[in-house]
């Protein structure tokens, strides 16, 4: 058993190290809790100077968390630098391991970059129409890594920001107006002018065809077996897919109606 002058020594020790180490606890302590609440606000005050800017939610948001867990790894290491643990070998350790997840992490950091290109240079956006890697989809949602699109046929598809960012994107919504570049072929029997006058009224018939730009009906091609015409109408974004199949009834009834052969035609994009 421990003697009473032992227990006696044992306790002025600890009442020592705790009177040497208060202040530095108290300290501690006390810049961890006033450094806790400074991160909540200087978060809020950048959200809001950056919401106010109309920076893109994805960025604002992704900016946001950078900043809060930078100023927390810098408040711990001032936390135990104030308890007086030397911080050296800390940071050393933080930066191997960084340096260890970031060679494990390469792909994903490839598409975190691709994020960002994403997000700063805006080549689409949400509710964009956009053909990428294959795909032809509305923009959904850009998240740092991926991001979600949904298909005509209602199928969610995620691509990988890296290759998205360094492959070709069509953005059908950019500009606001697109063109539908359509093939009609007619027989060399038929009246050529009698056919493009038809294809005209059609277009200028139809109230979603814009009248600026102005649609186009032309002789694309003279065939082995046809006269194909070129018929070009413009249309709203919204109205884009109901001008297209619009256009191939209307002008195929009109030609049928008028006694014009309709050859077989090809479509393009």
């Amino acid at each position: 058993m421990m003697s009473p002058e032992q227990l006696s020594d044992y306790t002025t020790k600890i009442v020592d190290i705790l009177v040497n180490y208060s202040a530095k606890l108290i300290s501690a302590f006390l810049i961890l809790f006033v450094g806790i609440y400074a991160i909540r606000f200087i978060n809020r005050i950048i959200t809001k100077v950056m919401v106010q800017r109309n920076l893109d939610p994805t960025l604002t948001k992704f900016l946001s968390d950078i900043l809060i867990w930078a100023l927390r790894i810098l408040l711990f290491v001032i936390f135990i630098s104030k308890l007086g643990i030397d911080t050296s070998s800390f940071v050393a350790i933080l930066g191997a391991m960084g340096l260890a997840v970031g060679l494990s992490l390469q792909g994903s950091l490839s598409n975190f970059a691709g994020g960002m290109l994403i997000i700063l240079f805006k080549p689409f956006k949400v509710g964009d129409t956009i053909e990428a890697q294959g795909v032809i989809a509305t923009v959904s949602e850009i998240q740092i890594f991926v991001t979600k699109m949904l298909t005509a046929n209602n199928q969610t598809v995620f691509v990988p920001n890296g290759a998205l960012s360094n492959g070709t994107i069509i953005n059908y919504s950019m500009q606001g107006e697109r063109r539908a570049d359509l093939t009609f072929a007619v027989s060399y029997d038929s009246d050529i002018k009698k056919a493009k006058d038809i294809l005209i009224d059609v277009l200028n018939k139809n109230p979603k065809v814009l009248k600026k730009p102005a649609p186009e009906v032309f002789v694309k091609n003279l065939t082995a077996s046809a006269v194909e015409f070129a018929v070009r109408p413009w249309a709203k974004n919204v109205n884009y897919g109901a001008v297209f199949s619009e256009t191939l009834e209307n002008c195929k009834t009109a030609l049928d109606e008028a006694g014009i052969s309709v050859q077989p035609y090809t479509l393009q994009k």
